[in-house]
């Protein structure tokens, strides 16, 4: 039994085809074919908008969704920070109730994978259910270094209980599962070693250069995360400034050709991707740059230079973060603010993004991310378009 879809366009997850192509799946959703009306016989079911590959949300923090609304908007980021560690602690009944209608959110938004954050085991019950791919980050965190190895214990007890979970059937990549460093200013360089050399870490990711601050406390140890650390008792004096950017302080602490997903990005410069890219002695690693741009106007109301990364050719992903620090959990959502702010990007680059890059990125385009025979990447209906433009009413659906 197959199933015939077309649309004014269909978007393959490289690029937009005009109308007059037929989408032909399985009757589980496996791609069979794209081709064209005249050769698509009877039983076309035809919708109006753009199909599109399953989204990726490459970053979110599912176990947060209880916090929804809880923490003022545009109250930067380390204040932002101070409320996650002193005010996520609700009961248990409350966080599993907010991590299965946020995960439902996911579903519908036409969400099919998710790179996500996992500081406690909150989420494993929702995952079991299987409606999601995840890649499972287990984020470490310790700045002192005295306490290196009892904080990456701890994530390694947490990483052993994800890897257990099960991922969603028709999936061959192995590796769902990563122990990672929250934020440069959060983990001390022998706790970066014991992640640099975790077996099986092939894949991370790392808050990077979310705001001015930790720009100044690594370029000359000022700035609003001495107070941050100040009101968290927590004494830093060992720490001496680089005298370099936030990411080219923390980039030399990974020399095992992981792949990385740097997210926020919002200090970015040329001078750091020039970094990133000049030739070494180890092996140059994939290195992605996830945008959660809904989320930056919540915290701090900055934003990247977004049209800088697409010059130097950066590999670009989409993400969400979490219900803490945004309205909703919808990658299209972040599509609309992006075109917003930065009208010259079309939607094909955007959806790009959202599908095959976002696959690659979480190791998962061997079946998700795009409409290619043998793959089972999920349909996604975006509506509301006008002209190849996302407007004020567009919204996105799962179909398959």
């Amino acid at each position: 039994m197959y199933r015939k879809f077309t649309s004014p366009y269909i978007f393959t997850g490289y690029n937009l085809l005009p109308e007059g192509h037929v989408l032909i799946t399985d009757g589980k959703g496996v791609i069979a074919d794209i081709v064209s009306v005249n050769e698509a016989g009877d039983g076309i079911e035809y919708l109006e908008g753009i199909l599109s590959p399953g989204f990726i949300n490459a970053h979110c923090h599912l176990e947060l969704s209880h916090l929804k609304g809880r923490i003022p908007e545009k109250i930067g980021l380390v204040e932002f920070v101070f409320k996650i560690i002193t005010e996520r602690y609700f009961a248990e009944a409350e966080i599993l109730s907010a991590i299965e209608i946020a995960e439902a959110e996911m579903l519908q938004n036409g969400i099919v994978a998710v790179g996500d954050i996992c500081n406690t085991i909150d989420t494993i019950t929702q995952k079991t259910k299987q409606q999601l791919y995840y890649h499972n980050f287990i984020e470490v965190t310790g700045f002192v270094p005295a306490g290196a190895q009892t904080r990456f214990d701890a994530a390694l007890e947490t990483y052993h209980h994800f890897s257990k979970v099960a991922q969603p059937p028709t999936t061959n990549h192995q590796t769902t599962t990563s122990i990672v460093p929250h934020a440069p200013y959060s983990v001390s360089p022998e706790l970066f070693q014991l992640i640099n050399t975790h077996s099986g870490n092939n894949l991370l990711t790392i808050h990077n250069q979310e705001t001015i601050a930790e720009e100044q406390f690594f370029r000359e140890r000022s700035g609003d995360f001495l107070k941050l650390y100040e009101k968290l008792n927590v004494d830093i004096s060992f720490f001496k400034a680089s005298g370099k950017s936030s990411l080219q302080s923390w980039w030399p602490n990974f020399t095992k050709g992981q792949s990385l997903i740097l997210v926020h990005d919002v200090t970015t410069t040329i001078a750091d991707i020039e970094f990133i890219h000049r030739p070494t002695t180890n092996h140059q690693p994939p290195t992605y740059f996830c945008l959660c741009p809904n989320a930056n106007l919540y915290i701090t109301n900055q934003l990247p230079d977004v049209n800088m990364l697409i010059n130097e050719q950066c590999n670009i992903i989409l993400g969400t973060d979490s219900l803490a620090s945004n309205h909703h959990l919808s990658i299209l959502e972040e599509m609309k603010t992006l075109q917003q702010h930065y009208s010259t990007i079309s939607i094909e680059t955007m959806l790009q993004w959202a599908t095959s890059n976002g696959a690659k990125a979480l190791q998962m385009d061997d079946t998700l991310g795009s409409f290619e025979k043998g793959k089972k990447p999920g349909i996604v209906l975006i509506e509301g378009i006008l002209n190849t433009q996302l407007t004020t009413y567009s919204s996105s659906k799962k179909v398959l």
